[in-house]
């Protein structure tokens, strides 16, 4: 498809967005001549009173036309008109100036659109501004962290549904990681151990369907399936977490289930710097320490934020399985398990804006180390009764994990004509350096070293956006282009030892190395159809070039792809907001499942499975449908339905091949389908209306289903480990008399399955309650005591297994409900408490 096809094609598409509505505040006037006017993004309402304030000139405008909006940066703006210019931008708002030089705000015939790479949510809509604030610098640390205020879901000014919750949401119950904030946002869950929160499943969908960016980019991860660990990522260099449950033409379209924008602090946002020092205690009394300090500042026309994070973590987990032939008929045996997982997260984090002539440059940088060990040791048992039990043997099992992720990006914008040119380039980086050892002995003292297995793999993507935005008559338009070069290498190694030798097991083609282009055109438009009535749509053409390379041969694969999208927003009244919004999705195929190496003993013993280097993308069509009431000045009440229709499901397939083993050779191709289905309910508000002002209630509720078939069983069921329903609620007092705050939160969610070819697997979590109490004393510090796994909650897992010598074997097995062995595992890992003391300056 050309350019001008797409264009033409996008042009053809409905286009919605939101216009607010009116309501007066005034600026005060203060002493002429002031020094350049310099301010952090903000409110867009308190933004103007204090621009009003610093020129001493009136702006009028209407609460409803501020509402939910947040302004634009200004760095040292040389006069009034280059600052409220400034503030202005993105907003959908223009100025005209009447005959005594008091400006009036206008909505224009176009709704503005924050930067793709960088979009600037609202915090919540405040009321009307009647008074300047005093302060018109960048927010005060202090203000953030040793002040009993209430921090609730932000209301956003993006077109499509996005939710945005900052650090300061989740910051109370002392989270260590993006992880364990995620856990407490709609929809979204996680299948890991107790205490662990890796990869991230939206709407319950396995964690490949959802897309994780940070800073608006896509970070290289360690994981086949593309998924990238939430847990590594440290909650302190975090500004806050947006939930974008449907793209805009100008982000990326993968992320299917949803897209986790991870955003991190901004050198704009704040001015001061703060230090923590805290420890993490497990039960049995072990101690993991954790230090940070930040700071932030401007000089003259160029602001930074520089940052680092040094946490220990630790979590000793217990595990009991029984063993049984046939369907938990007849026991077998037992197994003790002690699983301890130690590691050390190093990481920083910076920033630096500027002036560069009419425009702005802003340099971002991240840098997370990430050193874990884990150890498990397990003990197998044989015997007819739990009373019976006779040792058989041990295994030892040692992983020690290297992982580093960085980031470097350059953002330049300038006016230019009659509208905008922005300019983005980045590089992002992952390394892994990770072995296992397992021993095995009929007692500890006896375990000898037996196998080896060693990962190495180094992955990078280069970068470049290049846009221009201007606006004509009703429309604003935005047009550029997402630019990736990426290449990634891996060695999967094996080794086993025989007779005092080490014999290399490596899998042919477990070394190999992924080459990608991508091209990224894309257009996006946003007008005014009423007052209330605003449309945003768009498409983006996603050019792939793909090349596998490994030691069983090369293979290239070529892509294009069209994924339109629109987003209708409809302001009802000023507090009242519906939504509708469609977009085309993708998700990218495994990179284990385009490596063009033979499986041997895959997918059963007698079978052989290839990798297919043709693998097309799965794609999806998805709909969501949501509404948003604003509850006074800082609450917030939605729900959102949403369907998605994922087609090109990768299957495995016979390919009529005979395996040496005298088995079927199989291959993973493009043919399934699937439906996923939800709702989801969050709220969260101050007691206003109660007279609480001091006491604020969060609570979120997803009901989520689905239906796909079975890519070997052909039968139809759930996508694997979504369940039924999530929830999580909580509650925060703050007691002014005693500078005190306290509150806790309660999340749990239903029972899940699992299925796979020779296995189905039940898996339940308790519910997790977590807590906190902390004391503000001397203007500047906090001490906190939160716990979390309050109720010791446990993970269980029932495992039924198939058995057979070929898939045909085990799929005639599976049908028939002829189970050859079952386990019943439960796993738990005790309460783990944390002292932090944050100090500012």
């Amino acid at each position: 498809m050309s350019l001008r096809s797409l264009a033409l094609g996008v042009s053809a598409l409905a286009i919605l967005s939101f216009v607010p509505g009116p309501a007066l505040a005034q600026a005060q006037p203060v002493a002429a001549s002031p020094a350049a006017f310099t301010l952090a993004p903000r409110d867009l309402g308190e933004a103007l009173v204090a621009l009003g304030r610093h020129y001493g000139r009136n702006i009028l405008f209407t609460p409803a036309q501020v509402a939910g909006k947040r302004s634009a940066p200004v760095t040292a703006a040389a006069g009034f008109d280059a600052a409220l210019t400034a503030l202005l931008a993105g907003t959908g708002l223009s100025a005209e100036v009447g005959a005594d030089g008091s400006v009036t705000l206008a909505t224009r015939t176009a709704a503005a659109a924050p930067p793709a790479s960088r979009p600037q949510p609202a915090r919540a809509a405040a009321a009307a501004p009647v008074a300047a604030p005093e302060q018109t610098e960048p927010q005060k640390v202090e203000e953030i962290i040793v002040t009993g205020q209430i921090f609730y879901r932000n209301r956003t000014a993006d077109p499509n549904p996005v939710l945005s919750y900052d650090l300061e949401y989740f910051q109370r119950f002392e989270p260590v990681s993006v992880g364990e904030m995620m856990k407490r946002v709609p929809g979204v869950t996680f299948a890991a151990d107790v205490l662990e929160y890796d990869a991230v499943q939206m709407r319950g969908l396995p964690p490949g369907y959802t897309q994780v960016l940070i800073n608006g980019r896509r970070p290289p991860g360690g994981e086949a399936d593309r998924s990238f660990f939430v847990d590594r990522i440290p909650a302190e260099l975090v500004e806050r977490v947006e939930i974008v449950r449907a793209p805009r033409a100008d982000q990326p379209s993968e992320g299917v289930a949803g897209t986790l924008n991870v955003v991190t602090k901004e050198s704009e946002a704040f001015e001061g710097g703060f230090a923590k020092a805290g420890a993490l205690i497990n039960k049995d009394g072990k101690v993991r320490p954790s230090f940070a300090v930040a700071y932030a500042d401007s000089l003259d026309e160029t602001s930074y934020w520089a940052a680092i994070n040094y946490q220990g973590r630790r979590n000793p987990k217990k595990k009991v399985t029984d063993f049984y032939d046939g369907s938990f008929s007849e026991y077998t045996g037992r197994e003790l398990q002690d699983d301890t997982r130690d590691g050390v997260d190093i990481s920083a984090n910076g920033e630096l804006v500027t002036r560069l002539g009419e425009g702005s440059i802003r340099l971002t940088g991240l840098v997370v180390d990430t050193n874990r060990d884990e150890d498990e040791l397990s003990v197998t048992f044989e015997g007819d009764s739990p009373a019976t039990l006779e040792q058989e043997e041990v295994e030892v099992q040692r992983e020690r994990i290297g992982q580093q992720t960085y980031a470097l990006s350059a953002a330049f914008t300038h006016p230019l004509s009659i509208g905008e040119l922005g300019l983005d380039a980045g590089w992002s980086g992952y390394r892994e350096d990770s072995k296992t050892e397992v021993d095995e002995g009929d007692t500890v003292d006896e375990a000898e070293l037996v196998e080896r297995e060693t990962l190495d793999t180094t992955d990078d993507e280069l970068s470049g956006t290049v846009y221009y935005k201007f606006s004509q008559g009703m429309v604003e338009t935005k047009a550029g282009i997402d630019l990736l070069h990426k290449k990634r290498d891996t060695a999967n190694r094996t080794f086993e030892l025989d007779d005092g030798e080490w014999e290399e097991e490596t899998a042919p083609g477990a070394i190999f190395t992924i080459k990608e282009q991508r091209y990224d055109p894309y257009v996006r438009f946003s007008f005014d159809l009423s007052e209330r009535l605003t449309l945003d749509a768009g498409a983006r053409y996603e050019i792939t070039r793909r090349e596998v390379n490994s030691e069983e041969g090369r293979a290239d694969y070529d892509s294009e792809a069209f994924n339109p999208s629109a987003h209708l927003r409809f302001q009802a009244t000023e507090a009242d907001r519906f939504l509708f919004s469609v977009a085309r999705t993708v998700r990218r195929p495994d990179y284990d499942l385009i490596s063009p190496y033979r499986q041997e003993e895959e997918p059963a013993d007698e079978d052989e499975l290839i990798g297919n280097p043709l693998l097309a993308n799965e794609r999806a069509w998805g709909i969501d449908v949501g509404y948003e009431r604003q509850l006074g000045r800082r609450g917030i009440i939605g729900a959102n339905f949403f369907y998605r229709d994922i087609k090109d499901l990768i299957e495995l397939y016979n390919t009529g091949e005979e395996a040496e083993a005298g088995g079927n050779v199989y291959e993973a191709r493009n043919a399934g389908k699937g439906q996923s289905w939800g709702v989801e309910i969050d709220f969260s508000t101050p007691l206003d209306f109660a007279g609480l002002p001091d006491t604020g209630l969060f609570a979120n509720y997803t009901w989520l289903d689905s239906s796909m078939r079975d890519p070997v069983l052909g039968t139809r069921r759930r996508f694997n480990n979504q369940p039924h329903h999530v929830y999580n609620l909580g509650f925060i007092q703050t007691v002014q008399s005693l500078d005190a705050s306290f509150g806790a939160s309660l999340s749990g969610r239903s029972k899940a399955k699992e299925v796979s070819l020779d296995e189905e697997v039940d898996l339940s979590y308790g519910k997790d309650l977590e807590a906190f109490v902390e004391k503000r004393f001397a203007d500047r510090f906090v001490l906190r005591f939160s716990a979390s796994n309050l109720l010791n909650r446990k993970k269980k897992e029932g495992f039924v297994t198939f058995d057979g010598d070929s898939v045909a074997d085990i799929v005639d097995a599976h049908r028939a409900g002829d189970v050859k062995e079952s386990e019943r595992e439960s796993e738990q890992s005790g309460r783990l408490f944390q002292v932090t003391l944050r100090a500012t300056f």
